[in-house]
């Protein structure tokens, strides 16, 4: 785990991890913008396979929403387009709970999603002309902090693919007037807590193995091998799928947050020595019954590459 200066893209943060492993493949598992900072999931080596199981947990935000200007990138550093009154605090206390739950957002000109092949943020640069169409995402819960004068601090604790600059856009429009995102922290993502995670001063205490409580958390089964199983395993043999067993006290229930359907489960396998092997998947039958077990991601060696997250 990671703290992002604001200040700097998420690419470029992760320039000291890249430089602790030479050769090692390093990704983050959800782009912080520029101006944002906070909580970077960072995967290493193998451990760069599991993105797809990072990708989709939930996510926390502090937010400070300036009222009475929106830029043209919803945040500090883009261009002013309008200007607008300043909402009252009961006014806005009225208006969030209609932003809870499951809700509708049109996402930023100025953001990383494709249109037609091309980032979006590039269309926009470029001035040209063109519609992002809207996404539902969910808001478990959005609390207001403090509101001083022309700025609010709200938590929000939101779904996969929320873009915090739109719900603020939103809200200002419910309230009648305009709105930009001038700062935004990640508190969190999934069970991974900002609280924990490292800078570049003490890099090495933000990287770990994923452990069997904190593949629990990420919806995932923890399961265990047999002894001199582990080698069948990574080899895809059929038989190392039929000696899975369930983890004592860390089983969780099928499908995982980022997972496309609950027609199947996700086991995190973990060998004798306690080492993460990779994720198996098994079929949900009608009835709730488990079917055909298959690999979805099997480790390398960590003789040949280390894996970590952070």
């Amino acid at each position: 785990m990671f703290h992002k200066p604001s200040g700097t893209t998420s690419f470029k943060a992760l320039g000291a991890v890249k430089g602790s492993f030479p050769g090692a493949k390093v990704g983050h598992t959800g782009t912080l913008d520029s101006f944002a900072s906070g909580l970077l999931v960072v995967l290493v080596g193998a451990y760069s396979r599991l993105a797809p199981w990072f990708v989709g947990l939930d996510k926390r935000y502090r937010a400070e929403i300036h009222f009475g200007v929106e830029t043209d990138t919803l945040d500090p550093g883009g261009r002013i387009l309008k200007e607008g009154p300043l909402p009252e605090m009961d006014m806005l206390e009225k208006v969030l709970p209609r932003f809870t739950g499951q809700i509708t957002q049109v996402p930023p000109k100025y953001s990383a999603l494709h249109i037609d092949g091309q980032r979006a943020s590039d269309l926009a640069v470029r001035g040209l002309d063109f519609e992002i169409p809207e996404k539902t995402i969910e808001i478990y819960s959005l609390g207001l902090e403090s509101y001083s004068r022309e700025k609010a601090v709200l938590e929000v604790h939101c779904s996969s693919g929320t873009y915090v600059r739109s719900l603020a856009r939103d809200i200002a429009a419910a309230l009648g007037t305009v709105a930009h995102v001038s700062s935004l922290q990640r508190l969190s993502v999934g069970a991974f807590r900002l609280s924990e995670a490292a800078g570049d001063e003490n890099l090495a205490q933000g990287l770990k193995l994923l452990d069997p409580a904190s593949a629990a958390s990420m919806g995932l089964s923890p399961m265990t091998l047999g002894p001199g199983q582990a080698k069948d395993f990574r080899l895809g043999r059929p038989n190392a799928l039929k000696a899975l067993k369930p983890m004592e006290a860390t089983s969780s229930p099928a499908g995982t947050p980022g997972a496309p359907s609950s027609d199947f489960r996700d086991m995190a396998v973990f060998g004798e020595d306690g080492r993460l092997l990779g994720i198996a998947r098994e079929e949900i039958l009608p009835g709730g019954f488990p079917g055909k077990r298959s690999f979805a991601a099997v480790l390398s060696h960590p003789d040949q590459e280390e894996g970590r997250a952070g």
